[in-house]
């Protein structure tokens, strides 16, 4: 059976691929006694700031050289850091995601429980990566997903309420339809886009998600059957009957050009493609609204939210010394705390450092608002057997390039689930 822990706000993001610098094996010491920290992490659509934050940190750390390398998007980031490993090439940080992850990678982890900033973090923030009465990570942030929209479109279509029923969404479809533009970009060429966020949808609207992944392990529950699976599956192919061609095709990249430039009005993502979208147009007027599977607008007027990623120490690194040094001055001083919030747009995992109202950008904006009012459902993919969100991606495109019925499909991630969950 599953160890299941409650978290209530607790994915690895894998966007565009993209790496500042090489990353050797381990840390090491360079010329004149250098110290070299090599990272590996999966967020690239901070690249362009992790290279300005090397930069600061560097010069105010002489003798201290930051290797980072960002992999994600059409590469699979946890694949990729099993290969690094696997290869001998381990890196000094890195990053990883909590519950199943943290115990996947716990024989490689450093403990953290005595570091500064941990007085900081709140507990829904801790326990993804808490075992054994250890804190293994640091969290970098809160996001949140939903589906984003073009206010500008919403407007022109004559769409005055954000739609909060599925038959509302389809109303607003069709109105955006009329008015020119398509109403969904898609980007399902990317499995987490399915695997992590959309299929996450039906586990977190159970009425006891916890209660409902117990009963799955224990072979008592039966998602073929599942009524909420049920109106998930609308919502998907909702989203195909009113979106771009070729979804399968469609990756990231594709998707963040298509709707930042006014093409589409709405698509699935999270907060954390605000660099993204300014840098493609900083005029986008974009907002972040729920996802609706059913006719009860206060059950679907809901955001998912949680700790995506920590940065973890390799607890074999020659460089744990200032591996640590660096997590606490960005957790800790002025400069470093700009970099989590103003730099890279992020909420704060900490309690002692206040987010940039400004900087979050406009979708952190209205993420902070639905966290405030406690309008939020937590990421329960994150808790799924290890394999399951890649696996459960498959069956989903297979589903959209019309080789299984919804039927079919419904009863391959039944089974998909009971052929991976720990026995």
């Amino acid at each position: 059976m599953l160890k299941r822990k409650l978290m209530l706000l607790p994915a690895l993001l894998l966007t565009a691929a993209a790496a500042l610098s090489g990353c050797s094996q381990g840390g090491s010491t360079g010329g004149a006694g250098e110290k070299v920290i090599n990272i590996y992490q999966g967020k690239v659509e901070i690249s362009n700031q992790l290279a300005e934050m090397k930069q600061v940190y560097e010069e105010s750390h002489p003798g201290v050289t930051l290797n980072i390398q960002s992999v994600g998007g059409g590469t699979d980031y946890a694949a990729s850091l099993k290969s690094r490993f696997s290869a001998g090439a381990q890196p000094d940080i890195f990053t990883i995601g909590g519950f199943q992850e943290r115990d996947l990678w716990l024989e490689y982890l450093e403990d953290l429980s005595d570091q500064p900033w941990v007085q900081n973090m709140d507990q829904v923030a801790k326990d993804p990566m808490s075992a054994n009465g250890k804190l293994y990570g640091f969290p970098l942030n809160y996001e949140g997903y939903g589906f984003l929209y073009n206010k500008d479109i919403f407007k022109e279509a004559g769409i005055t309420e954000i739609p909060k029923t599925l038959s509302e969404l389809e109303q607003a479809a069709q109105k955006i339809e009329e008015a020119g533009y398509t109403p969904f970009v898609n980007a399902y060429a990317e499995w987490w886009v399915l695997g992590n966020h959309n299929v996450n949808v039906p586990f977190a609207r159970q009425d006891d998600p916890e209660a409902f992944l117990k009963s799955l392990d224990d072979s008592n529950a039966d998602i073929r059957s599942n009524e909420i699976f049920a109106g998930w599956l609308d919502l998907l192919d909702l989203t195909l009957k009113y979106g771009n061609a070729n979804p399968l095709t469609t990756d990231y990249n594709t998707q963040m050009s298509t709707f930042a430039n006014g093409q589409a009005a709405m698509t699935q993502q999270g907060n954390w493609v605000q660099p993204t979208l300014d840098g493609i147009n900083p005029d986008l007027n974009v907002g972040m609204m729920p996802m609706p599977i059913s006719e009860d607008p206060e059950a679907n007027d809901k955001l998912f939210v949680g700790v995506p990623t920590y940065w973890v120490i390799n607890k074999n690194s020659p460089v744990k010394k200032e591996a640590k040094e660096l997590l606490e001055w960005m957790a800790t001083s002025p400069e470093g705390q700009e970099f989590l919030t103003t730099k890279f747009q992020f909420i704060p995992a900490f309690n002692n450092i206040q987010g940039d109202p400004e900087g979050i950008g406009k979708l952190g904006a209205d993420l902070t608002q639905y966290i405030e009012e406690g309008k939020v459902l937590n990421w329960y993919f994150q808790q799924l057997p290890i394999g399951t969100p890649q696996d459960y991606a498959n069956l989903m495109q297979s589903y959209i390039a019309g080789r299984d019925t919804r039927d079919e499909m419904l009863k391959n991630l039944q089974t998909s689930y009971d052929n991976l969950k720990v026995r």
